[in-house]
């Protein structure tokens, strides 16, 4: 078999090779053998490569958060799976390998679908779903404000939200962007730059909205993006931030805080995973699954790349621009 792995963090186009590692035999009892269908690059991913991620795995290390396998084989004992069926890979150590032999318990067959969507269920689903969920109580009729909108994360969040009659304010770095947000059922799209809380706040009155009922933010940016979003919350409004793609250190103004009275949370999906009792991780997960299957929400995918070009993918997935996520598949 093969995988993608790294003995030194740098740029993933010099420090990722493909290597040959050993099979890992047969499932034993309570047990599946899962051969990889597809997994998605991630910035979590290109990070942890990187060696700048929360995660630093002991080298050499195989990448990949998230993904979806076709079970090979079941050992004894197993009964709710069989092979054929795909399941979701989050738990598993590095996604990036052409098979894997998991604990059957903790995994569970996906509904049919388009297998490079289901890919992409793991990580940006479940993390727009419990930050919707776990900051601020939502109610029909609210708005939520979020950055990087045209992003994997930023399309789930339109999803889920429209799914419990949450509105949405989204902002995108370019121009270009604006129109794709739109088509994936944004309510209201701008552009970031100077005034965007007051030019938000506006949008919402055009639309119909009131901005009391801006109550969340969600921050994948950092840097003063995130202040430019604090800015555009009603009075006692919450800021998650859960990424750092401008690379900089959050910056927010004492005076927003403490006259806005505005809650700065941190969100992370890994320890959920970790802690979440099966059935809550099932709920999650089987929102996002019914949302793909309705296409309520589809992501963008622009490229998909067999394993064995793992280096150029991840080239790839780290140009600026991209129109849609790119993709590891089985090869």
């Amino acid at each position: 078999m093969i995988a993608a792995q790294f003995s030194r963090t740098g740029a993933p186009a010099d420090v990722l090779e493909v290597v040959e590692l050993p099979d890992p035999g047969p499932p034993d009892a309570g047990e599946v053998v899962v051969d990889l269908v597809a997994a998605p690059i991630n910035p979590s991913d290109l990070y942890t490569i990187q060696g700048t991620y929360g995660i630093k795995p002991p080298l050499p290390a195989v990448p990949g958060f998230e993904g979806i396998g076709a079970v090979a084989a079941v050992g004894d004992g197993v009964t709710h799976l069989r092979a054929g069926d795909r399941v979701l890979l989050v738990t598993a150590p590095g996604t990036w390998r052409s098979r894997v032999r998991l604990k059957a318990a903790g995994l569970f067959a996906l509904p049919p679908g388009d297998d490079l969507q289901l890919a992409m269920l793991g990580a940006n689903p479940p993390t727009a779903i419990l930050m919707l969920e776990q900051f601020v109580s939502l109610a029909a009729g609210d708005w939520v404000l979020q950055n990087a909108a045209n992003s994997g994360v930023g399309a789930a969040v339109v999803a889920a939200a429209r799914a419990r009659g949450v509105r949405t304010v989204n902002v995108v770095r370019r121009d270009s962007a604006v129109d794709g947000v739109r088509a994936l059922g944004g309510d209201v799209v701008l552009v970031d730059g100077p005034q965007l809380a007051e030019r938000a706040q506006a949008a919402v009155r055009e639309a119909g909205g009131d901005p009391a009922r801006l109550r969340l933010a969600l921050d994948a940016v950092g840097g003063k993006a995130t202040g430019r979003l604090m800015r555009g919350l009603a009075h006692g409004g919450t800021v998650v931030n859960y990424g750092g793609l401008s690379g900089e250190a959050i910056e927010l103004n004492p005076r927003d805080m403490i006259f806005l009275g505005t809650t700065v949370r941190g969100f992370w999906l890994v320890p959920w995973f970790r802690t979440a009792p099966r059935e809550e991780q099932a709920r999650v997960v089987g929102e996002a699954a019914r949302l793909i299957a309705t296409g309520a929400l589809r992501t963008p995918v622009e490229a998909t790349y067999p394993l064995s070009l793992a280096r150029e993918a991840c080239a790839h997935a780290a140009r600026e621009g991209r129109s849609g996520k790119v993709l590891l598949v089985a090869g």
